[in-house]
């Protein structure tokens, strides 16, 4: 294929081709040269060009297949268009001549047409500069068009339009001659030719200006014509015709060419009176009635009617929203109209009048819903409104006269039925989708919304009273808070008008409405209503005999109010459960006699009443079991048992009956029938096995012997085919945006759909995915269809033999049939088998012996081979799963030969279309038939049915099976793979583009290929590469299909292999595609866009969004709408866009998704568009949206102005991109801002950092971060925030939570001190204050609590009076929530006050834990600043009034506050008990919950128990468990009385308790709860729980009274620590470990007070005992055990021990001998890690205090081992000289178990010094590992630890001689190292050891390393300090010696003095040393004289002695004091200061 990539056609190569490779070979060529030519330089191309032409000119007579043509017409006209010009006409000539020949030999007419394609693409792209040329030429054309064959039509149609387009207004003068030729293709009977007609028209009108102003009339009639027998294609073409020639009439301007023709305006009313009609009339024309019109027989066919209702729909469209805005009361009243009375004829059947109310919903929907904008949506909505009111009094004026002229009343009556149920649905439809933005248009009492609909509730109609009720319905869905309201106001007019029958009815379907729509409100209605309602139906049953007028009425009503209440589910129902099943058991006869004996009573009356209302129960029950499945316990089950055998029983008689009271039961039988088998279907069917055989045999009879003669098989079949084999069926079966409507044309006449009237019971249910209205079937259907579904479940659990029987008696029952009878019986038959089959399947059951497969194959076979094409996919479908079930090899054999058999003879279309499916679908369930020979045959036969031209239908069949095989035959397809690749492109390039049914299964085959070939297609072998040329090819020959869904198949053919070859998918090629379709008009080519873009995006955002930019740019010809908007806002605008058009849920979830995906990978780069996008969609926020009202209250002054300003700016300055976005649109712009916030937050600090930022900008302009867009960000989440919709207030609020918590701490450079949040406290309080407004729902409340506690604890505000705005909502709140629960309004569930009450109190705790935590900071900060300087007071003062005020602010309310928030913990305490203490729960419920809500409300509580756990523990530790309330001492102190207190009995509370008891029971409760939660925390606990459960228990052992109950309670202490260890197991967070070793530190101080405690006692108490029985406190006792379990001590140290073990693998004894840690390495721990070490050092070493003597010897060993193993593992040098943070733990903890009470205990001291010796043994051994590792041990830290072992143990520890020695030797080595700063260190250490009380210790390291040390220092006058470190050791030294000096005996003190002066007098410099010193010698000399200006008056007769002594000495010194006088006194003065530095080095680093 390469070769074929050249300028010219390579003629050798092509030469030596096949026959199919050289037509492959020329289209890959014509491939490349249309992208070559046009990048081709003009010389180059005039070069070649007329060999080219001569090339492709010769191609037209090799009979090319259709997509070859159309590319050779392409390049054709390329070449011309860039090249010369001069031989074009020749060409055409050509052209002309092919065309005028005359061979009608089949094998010329691909020439010929080629000819023809080839002319019009010249005259598209070269247009008028060929002359007058093209009156020949269309003359030419249209005349062969005269005797062409339906191909020529089709190509000469749209031949024709691409000359149009090129000709324009230059070809006026064969405008009439193609009109005339194009009029005649509109009615053809190829449906291809009508849509390129259409096509051909549609550009005609551009320039005709006769077809919309003097033909508009027979251009319209023509249309309506076309429509007749039109398919969906031709109505898609047509109505755009129809619809875009209408809107132009209507608004084309009068033109000087027209005043000619007696042109004049065409009026709004005329042009929809023209579509009037042909919606009423259809093609019949206006005058020219027919005689069957007269008559009245003739009613519209319904593709004319569904064909000029998408013609409506375009016409609207086509004029746009604000032409509709403008004119919708016209265009309302005109649809309404096409309903009403005055066109009797559309609606004189049900069925007419259904599917005409479908058509006016339909373009309702369309315009409304798709065009308007929300405001304008609200207009139109009052509109329909005003509509209804009128129609409403219509009907009130004929019931008040109906005494007089009954007739006329029931014609009106009638007549306005339908036009009010069209009005209501739209009405129901339009609020739905505004949602909560619809609340001001129900707010207008103007319109009247409720009302309008409630009074149309009355209606005589009873399907007007249903519409209604749905659309209270859907209002109560849109506005939740309406929902209990109306429930109100309908159960109280039930109430009232119970004596009315349209009043029973009409209300009980508002009600049952109402109750079916709580499920999608979230916030739920008032528990008690379905107390109410239950009352209300038991009364309406018992009081439906009463009066027979209205029985049946209030029987139905009953039980439809009951049914409708199952939908609460099991929460509500359990309560009504005994009720409803009393009921339930009286409804029947309890026993079979008592029926015998109802038979011989009652009428036909009182039987329809019967029957209704035990239809109802059977409804009722069958609600129950769908919906309340958690509460068929086996005891229910069995109280619902009983009554079923006798409504089987009746069924069985109903027959009977019908025959006995004749047809008037008909109705009622069959609804009856329905319900049961439908109930019957849901239960288990065990529990009915008595009955089977009758059901079975009633259900079969209701198959065989059906009532209607419909042919229902597209409600029955679809369910049971797989939905790929549905494809075949063309359009209508598939998903389209037209679905609604088209679905009128699968059924015969005789049905027009479902509508509500046919079962009310449907009013409550969940409506199906794409419905916006359920849409039940007429009884007489669902029947059947409830029939073939219990069918289905019965017969596969019944005996084998009986099985035979039935299928048997099925199979006779289609024999005995005649006709379409015998179609409509095999089709039920079918089903319902198939049905039993999938049962079957499910649960692996078995078929049964030889005779009942035999009589299966028969039943399938049958309708394998039926006329019916549905029926024989869903026989091919059976046929699979009957192998399937059977799952025997040599069945499944014998099945495939038999469709083989058949194959091979039959001729017919019917069976070869049918058993070549089978042959596919038996691969589906047995996963490919493993053999390769039964694979060889199928696909053989398959090959040869594939190319049968003579019938497409074969073709599609076989091709589509072919591709089941391909995609289920897995790797054994391999061999094939080639053959079939070269097979699928031969006949994409031969097969006639007007069979999409081929290409579509050519597509599938072509996907299936490429899944079968998967990653294989990256190989770069030759075949591989062949493989995916050819691959690539079939792509493009789809996607230049001018079928839309062979399109949606190229696109995801290329998508599979972008998955697997990207590299070898020409991006930009797929890119510019999908672009184009991206809003075309076929929902499958949609999906098919968004899917591949999706996948895109996921690994080239970036490349796909320039690609569409860039193409828009180049600005191709195929321009359609998105692309403009494209250029403005790029491809992710326009996905936005789309968004907000598209209806279909899947297609929006894939829009979203690829956003997101889009967002993920680019926002950071292009943050400012994206910011600007959302922005543009959020704006129309702002413009819907009045000014939020701000309070004007005096103090509130000036942030009205402030807030006003903010919400005015801005608003309306320039075009907005997005015009009117839907709310969900807005919500999901909202989301992203969210989204993009976390990108930039991932991004890098800069976006949070307003300095960095800018630096960073100047540096390059294209930077951008988030920060320099907050105002954006605060601005978009105000708008949100502020919305009408509640959705948008929530993500709003959201998105202002985020900003906040992200932005809080950014500071403001300019105003040093303050942060950037600062500025917009104006904006968040206004986005604030509505949520508290008293009708603000309450989960937006409760997310505004949110963001007001976000608000107030980030401390961005810190002036106390503008604090107090948002400190006053919550204020506001928390009055709210003390009002109590009988306060608020009953407008949702309970359980939304709990959340709302929930989320106020833990908004206040964490304000007050933000409070608490920042004066705790402060008082730090406070004593630390005491420590430093005075300066820093006044800072302190200003930052400490801002904690304590707000400390303050919440302390005014912190007694409430206190009592609600231990309340809430004891609410929470009750609720996770386990689910077997229910019975201790209170039965009233909680103190904020109710008994009834108390699933609803745990959720709550889950949300918010943590933080008010902390406040809570908080608070009672800053009371120190002391203050009880005085007016607390006689109530019930553990459950605090508040005001919402529900109802406590008196008697129940116990006595007064003690302020002790009290205590312990909160102590009990806070202990209790974080127990139960960090025992098991859920995997997906929030981290912040357990933080702030750990925050809450150090809080609670903080104080002492807390720590002296868990300190005496051992049990609970060991308990709380193994919690705390399994914490720590699970959880990584070093945050969690930390907070959990404190908690650990609190419990081992408490044991150690009390411990304390104990021990003081009994010394108090020894007077009275003997010495030696005093008992050893402490664990370990006597013994020194301790029991794992049982003891304190173990369990921390086990605690200690995991989290060491952890940090430092090392450490583990076990691990330390496997090879893998004795390399010695040291591990650098991170911060995190060193803070978990040293904390958990500083607990161990507390361990021995709470021991005994004996048992601290137990547990010294491992202490000591873990202290010195960290000393030793993280002793390395820092290159700070820094000590490691676990180091200086380590040996803080060594001296403190050094000088640990025990060490010197007479019980333990002995084991004690032992061990002690061992410990410093093992820190000797550290110097003597293996000298190579030696370097790696930091020596000072070693020094440190043996410094600590010798000064803080007693001295017979470190005096054994040998330590001694070795401890000296160590000092030796250090003294004599190279590193300065480690001298420096030794000599510190020495200085400290000199200096020990104890001789014993200190004498031997001064005798043996004071000698070294003078020597060393001597040693400074030759080599002199080179830099400041030298000089600090050398500053050290002496004074070291000063200090030996100081502490020597007097004897030997002169001879000291006699060494340390000369030393000090050897620094000293002379006058011109002085001057050219370095620093170091300088300060050396200054130090030096300093010192001798001390030691000289100390010791003055030395010093005398020694200066008399020494002259030399004496000058220098006399020398250094004089000529330094002066600087030396300066310098004194500074000296003073210097010390500390020095000192506090040591400070730091003294362990000592």
């Amino acid at each position: 294929m390469e070769l074929a990539h050249s300028l010219l056609l390579n003629e050798e190569e092509y030469n030596q081709l096949g026959e199919y490779q050289k037509s492959e070979f020329i289209f890959e060529w014509l491939r490349f040269l249309e992208k070559l030519l046009p990048v081709t330089s003009r010389a180059d191309i005039r070069e070649n060009q007329k060999k080219l032409v001569e090339q492709l000119t010769s191609l037209l007579n090799n009979a090319p297949g259709p997509p070859t043509r159309r590319l050779v017409a392409k390049n054709l006209a390329v070449l011309y268009s860039t090249g010369d010009t001069f031989s074009v006409y020749q060409t055409i000539e050509k052209c002309n001549e092919l065309i005028r020949s005359k061979d009608d030999s089949p094998s010329y007419l691909p020439t010929k047409l080629a000819a023809v394609v080839c002319l019009g693409y010249l005259y598209k792209k070269l247009g008028r500069i060929l002359g007058n040329s093209f009156t020949d030429t269309v003359g030419n054309v249209l005349k062969a068009m005269k005797n062409a064959e339906s191909q020529g039509r089709y190509e000469i149609m749209l031949s024709l339009q691409n000359i149009l387009k090129g000709l324009g207004a230059a070809a006026v003068p064969c405008h009439r001659d193609i009109y005339k030729a194009a009029r005649s293709c509109l009615t053809d009977r190829s449906m291809a030719v009508r849509c390129a007609a259409a096509k051909c028209l549609l550009e005609l009108q551009n320039e005709a200006v006769f077809m919309w102003s003097t033909d508009l009339d027979s251009v319209v009639t023509l249309c309506f014509k076309s429509f007749e027998g039109s398919n969906y294609d031709v109505r898609l073409a047509v109505s755009k015709l129809l619809g875009t020639i209408l809107a132009r009439a209507l608004t084309s301007k009068q033109t000087p060419a027209s005043t000619k023709h007696n042109f004049r305006r065409i009026s709004l009313e005329e042009v929809m009176e023209l579509l009037g009609t042909g919606f009423l009339r259809g093609s019949s024309g206006f005058l020219r009635a027919s005689g069957d019109m007269l008559k009245g027989t003739s009613s519209v066919s319904r593709d004319v009617r569904v064909g000029v209702t998408q013609a409506y729909v375009v016409f609207a469209s086509t004029l746009g929203g604000q032409w509709l805005e403008r004119n919708f009361s016209a265009f309302l009243s005109h649809i309404l109209d096409l309903v009403s009375q005055s066109h009797p004829k559309a609606i004189q059947s049900q069925m007419d009048a259904i599917g005409c109310r479908r058509c006016v919903s339909f373009i309702l929907r369309a315009t409304v819903g798709g065009l308007l904008g929300e405001k304008a949506q609200i207009a139109a909505a009052k509109e329909i409104c005003q509509a209804i009111w009128k129609l409403k009094k219509v009907v009130d004026a004929a019931m008040s006269d109906s005494n007089l002229e009954t007739r006329i009343m029931t014609a009106d009556v009638t007549a306005s039925q339908h036009v009010l149920v069209c009005a209501l649905q739209e009405l129901g439809s339009l609020i739905h989708g505004l949602g909560t933005t619809a609340a001001p248009l129900l707010q207008d009492s103007s319109t009247g919304v409720l009302e309008a609909v409630i009074s149309v509730i009355l209606h005589p109609s009873i399907s007007v009273r249903l519409t209604a009720a749905w659309c209270l319905r859907c209002i109560a869905v849109a506005l939740p808070s309406y929902a209990s309201l109306l429930l109100d106001r309908c159960i109280e007019r039930l109430s009232a008008l119970k004596s009315s029958p349209e009043a029973v009815t009409g209300y009980s379907f508002a009600v049952a409405a109402l109750l079916g729509a709580v499920k999608h409100c979230p916030l739920g209605i008032p528990h008690g209503k379905g107390k109410v309602i239950m009352t209300v139906a038991e009364d309406l049953l018992c009081s439906a005999s009463q009066n027979s007028r209205i029985s049946v009425q209030r029987t139905q009503a009953g039980w439809l109010l009951i049914a409708a209440l199952m939908t609460l589910g099991p929460a509500v129902v359990q309560h009504h459960l005994p009720r409803m099943l009393l009921l339930w058991k009286c409804v029947f006869p309890s026993s079979p006699k008592d029926l015998e004996t109802e038979k011989t009573r009652g009428d036909s009356f009182t039987w329809q009443v019967t029957l209704e209302g035990r239809a109802g129960a059977l409804c009722a029950i069958k609600s129950f079991v769908s919906h309340c499945a958690g509460l068929l316990t086996d005891e229910v089950v069995q109280r619902l048992l009983p009554p079923l055998p006798s409504a089987v029983d009746l069924l069985t008689q109903l027959s009977s009956i019908c025959k006995s009271y004749g047809n008037s039961l008909k109705t009622s039988s069959t609804v009856y029938r329905h319900k049961l088998y439908e109930l019957l279907a849901v239960l288990p069917p065990k529990t009915y096995e008595g009955s089977f055989c009758a059901v079975l045999k009633e259900s079969v009879a209701d198959l065989t012997v059906p009532d209607s003669q419909i042919d229902a098989s597209t409600f029955l079949l679809p369910p049971l085919c797989h939905k790929d084999d549905l494809l075949l069926l063309g359009p209508l079966l598939q998903e389209t945006d037209h679905r609604f409507i088209e679905e009128q044309l699968l059924l015969g006449n005789s049905v027009a759909g479902g509508s509500l009237e046919y079962d009310p019971y449907s009013i409550y249910e969940k409506v199906a995915k794409r419905d916006s209205i359920p849409k039940p079937l007429p009884p007489v259907l669902s029947v059947v269809s409830a029939a073939t579904r219990l069918f289905g479940v019965i017969f596969s659990h019944i005996g084998e033999t009986h099985r035979l029987q039935v299928l048997e008696q099925l199979l006779n029952s289609i024999k005995q049939t005649k006709g379409s009878r015998q179609q409509i019986v095999q089709l039920n038959v079918v089903s319902a088998f198939s049905t039993s089959l999938k049962h079957l399947a499910n649960c692996k059951g078995s078929l049964g012996p030889e005779e009942v497969k035999r009589s299966a194959v028969t039943l399938v076979m049958g309708a394998l081979e039926s006329n019916n094409p549905l029926l024989r996919c869903a026989a091919a479908e059976c046929w699979a799963r009957l192998a399937q079930v059977v799952s025997d090899s040599a069945f499944t054999a014998g099945l495939a030969q038999v469709s083989f058999d058949k194959l091979k003879s039959a001729r017919d279309v019917v069976s070869r279309t049918g058993h070549s499916l089978a042959l596919g679908c038996l691969y589906r369930y047995l996963g490919g038939i493993g053999s390769t020979q039964h694979l060889n045959a199928c696909v053989g036969i398959l090959y040869t049915l594939s190319q049968d031209s003579t019938s497409p239908d074969v073709q599609a069949w076989a091709l589509h099976s072919l591709s089941l095989i391909v995609d289920l035959a897995g790797p054994l397809y391999h061999v094939h793979v080639e053959p079939t690749l070269s097979l699928i492109l031969m006949l994409l390039l031969t097969v006639p583009p007007t069979y999409t049914e081929v290409h579509q299964s050519l597509g599938r085959c072509l996907n299936a290929l490429i899944t079968t070939l998967g990653p294989e297609l990256q190989g770069s072998s030759a075949t591989v590469s062949a493989l995916r040329t050819s691959c690539l090819l079939g792509c493009a020959v789809m996607q230049d299909n001018p079928d839309c869904l062979v399109q949606a198949q190229a696109i995801s053919c290329l998508q599979q292999l972008h998955m697997f070859a990207p590299r070898h998918v020409n991006l930009s090629n797929l890119v510019s595609c999908l672009c184009v379709n991206l809003c075309s008009s076929y929902l499958l080519l949609r999906r098919a866009v968004v899917a591949c873009l999706r996948q895109l995006v996921q690994r080239e955002a970036a490349e796909v969004s320039e690609y569409a930019v860039a193409l828009v740019k180049e600005s191709r010809e195929d321009f359609t709408p998105v692309d403009i908007n494209i250029r403005e806002i790029g491809l992710e605008g326009a996905l936005l866009g789309l968004l907000d058009k598209e209806l279909d849920q899947r297609l929006c979830q894939d829009i979203k998704e690829t956003l997101s995906h889009m967002l993920t990978s680019m926002a950071v780069e292009k943050l400012s568009f994206w910011l600007k996008l959302c922005k543009d969609v959020l704006a129309a926020s702002a413009d819907f949206n009045t000014v939020a009202s701000v309070d004007t209250t005096q103090e509130e002054e000036t942030a009205k102005v402030d807030d006003a300003s903010i919400l005015t700016s801005e608003s309306d300055e320039r075009f907005h991109p997005f015009s009117n976005p839907r709310w969900s649109t807005r919500v999901f712009a909202a989301e992203c801002v969210c989204k993009i916030i976390n990108q930039c937050e991932n991004a890098g600090s800069a976006h949070f950092d307003i300095t960095l930022a800018q630096e960073r900008k100047q540096r390059d302009s294209r930077d951008d971060f988030l920060v320099l867009h907050l105002a954006d960000l605060i601005r978009m989440a105000f708008m949100a925030a502020t919305d009408h919709s509640d959705q948008l207030r929530l993500s709003g609020l959201q998105t202002l939570l985020i900003v906040v918590r992200k932005f809080a701490a950014v500071p403001e450079p300019e105003f040093p001190g303050h942060v950037i949040l600062e500025q917009y406290q104006a904006n968040v309080g206004a986005a604030l204050r509505p949520a508290f407004a008293p009708e603000t729902p309450p989960d937006v409340t409760a997310k505004a609590c949110q963001v007001c506690s976000a608000w107030i604890a980030s401390g961005v505000v810190s002036d106390l009076n503008d604090l107090r705005r948002v400190h006053q909502l919550l204020v506001s709140s928390l009055v709210k929530v003390q009002a109590g629960k009988e306060a608020q309004g009953q407008q949702y569930n309970e359980s939304t006050s709990t959340m709302e009450i929930l989320a106020v109190l833990k908004a206040w705790a964490e304000v007050y834990i933000v409070a608490v935590e920042k004066q705790k900071n402060q008082s730090d900060a406070h004593n630390h600043s005491l420590k430093t300087t005075k300066s820093a007071e006044e800072s302190y003062r200003d930052i400490t009034s801002s904690a304590s005020g707000l400390l303050d602010l919440v302390q005014a309310d912190l007694g409430t506050l206190s009592k609600l928030w231990l309340a809430a913990l004891q609410d929470f305490a009750l609720l996770i008990l386990p689910s077997e203490y229910a019975s201790q729960l209170p039965a009233e419920g909680g103190t904020f919950y109710t008994a009834e809500t108390i699933e609803n409300a745990r959720p709550h509580y889950y949300n918010s128990w943590a933080l008010i756990l902390y406040a809570t523990a908080l608070w009672l530790t800053t009371t120190g468990f002391i203050v009880v309330d005085p007016d607390e001492g006689v109530t019930n102190l553990s459950r605090p009385v508040t005001p919402t207190t529900m109802c406590q009995d008196s008697s129940t509370r116990p006595s007064v308790k003690s302020p002790e008891d009290v205590n312990t029971e909160r102590f009990h409760l806070i202990l209790g709860i974080s127990v139960e939660f960090l025992c098991s925390p859920r995997s997906d606990a929030a981290m912040e729980n357990i933080i702030a459960c750990l925050r809450a228990l150090q809080a609670l052992f903080d104080v002492p009274w807390p720590r002296s109950k868990i300190g005496g309670d051992q049990e609970l202490g060991v308990e709380l620590l193994n919690v705390l260890h399994r914490l720590i197991l699970t959880r990584e967070s070093p945050d969690i470990q930390l907070a959990a070793l404190e908690v650990v530190r609190l419990i081992l101080f408490a044991a150690q007070e009390h411990v304390k405690e104990k021990r003081r006692s009994a010394e108090v108490d020894d007077g009275a005992a003997e010495k030696e029985t005093l008992p050893e406190f402490g664990e370990g006792k006597d013994t020194g055990g301790l029991v794992p379990g049982k003891s304190l001590v173990f369990a921390t140290l086990e605690f200690c021990v995991c989290i060491l073990v952890r940090q430092l693998p090392q450490l583990n004894p076990k691990l330390t001998c496997s090879p893998a840690v004795q390399s010695g390495k040291h591990l650098l721990l991170s911060e995190d890690g060193s803070r978990l070490v040293s904390a958990a050092l500083v607990i161990l070493s507390d361990v021995p205090a709470i021991c005994s003597p004996e048992g601290s010897v137990s547990v010294l060993p491992t202490i000591l081992y873990l202290t010195i193993g960290v000393l030793k593992e993280t002793a390395v040098k820092l290159q700070d000289d820094q000590l490691p943070l676990t180091v200086a733990a380590s040996l803080q903890a060594l001296k403190g178990l050094l000088s640990s009470p025990m060490a010197r205990a007479e019980k333990s001291r002995t084991a004690w010094t032992d061990l002690l010796r061992s410990a410093l043994v093992t820190v000797l051994d550290c110097w003597d590992q293996v000298d190579g590792l030696l370097q790696q041990h930091d020596e000072v830290s070693l020094l440190t630890a043996i410094t600590v072992f010798i000064l803080s143990s007693s001295p017979e520890v470190t005096t054994i001689e040998c330590l001694q020695k070795r401890c000296i030797e160590k000092f030796k080595i250090t003294l004599d190292s190279k590193d300065p700063f480690v001298q420096y260190k030794c000599y510190q250490l020495l200085h400290s050891i000199f200096q020990h009380p104890n001789k014993t210790v200190s004498y031997p390291y001064i005798h043996s390393l004071a000698p070294s040390i003078v020597r060393k220092l001597q040693e400074t006058e030759k080599a002199k300090p080179e830099n400041a470190a030298e000089l600090h050791v050398i500053q050290e030294g002496i004074k070291v010696l000063t200090a030996l000096t100081a502490t020597a005996e007097e004897e030997h003190r002169a001879h000291l003095v006699a060494c340390l002066l000369p030393i000090l007098i050897s620094f000293l410099l002379d006058e011109n040393a002085l001057g050219s010193a370095t620093n170091a010698t300088k300060n050396l000399h200054e130090f030096a004289l300093q010192n001798l200006m001390q030691i000289g008056p100390q010791y003055s007769s030395v010093f005398k002695k020694l200066m008399s002594s020494s002259p030399t000495m004496k000058a220098r010194l006399e020398s250094a004091v004089k000529g330094n006088q002066e600087s030396i006194k300066v310098k004194t003065a500074k000296h003073a200061k210097n010390p500390g530095k020095s000192s506090s080095i040591q400070l730091k680093t003294n362990f000592l």
